[in-house]
């Protein structure tokens, strides 16, 4: 069973950071691109940042600067570091990842999600 377990959410002062950390699992041939999202609170779920196989990477305006996506592929794992972390990143993460399944089958898959508040 294939899937991907965040960690690393959890509650800061404005300014201060956040590491999260995404690893899939699983049987798992490759792996593609993997991004993180965000989704607050009545909003829509948003792109913050994502990285391809071979570490080309974009962000979102809101995070330029302050975040950075990075990711070891020995261990499957993805990473987003937050810097400088504002009330308005105050949201619920999740991981995604594009993940060969089998020789010729991809799919793409979301993490459960990890709440990050940020206080004023």
């Amino acid at each position: 069973q294939v899937q991907l377990v965040e960690s690393g959410g959890g509650l800061v002062q404005a300014g201060g950071s956040l590491r999260l950390s995404c690893a899939a699992s699983g049987s798992i041939f490759s792996i593609d691109a993997m991004a993180w999202y965000r989704q607050a609170p009545g909003k829509q779920r948003e792109l913050v940042a994502r990285i391809t196989s071979g570490g080309i990477t974009n962000y979102a305006d809101s995070a330029k600067g302050r975040f950075t996506i990075s990711r070891d592929n020995a261990k499957n794992t993805v990473y987003l570091q937050m810097n400088s972390l504002k009330p308005e990143d105050t949201a619920v993460y999740y991981c995604y990842a594009d993940l060969q399944v089998s020789p010729r089958r991809w799919f793409g898959y979301w993490g459960q999600g990890t709440q990050v508040t940020v206080s004023s």
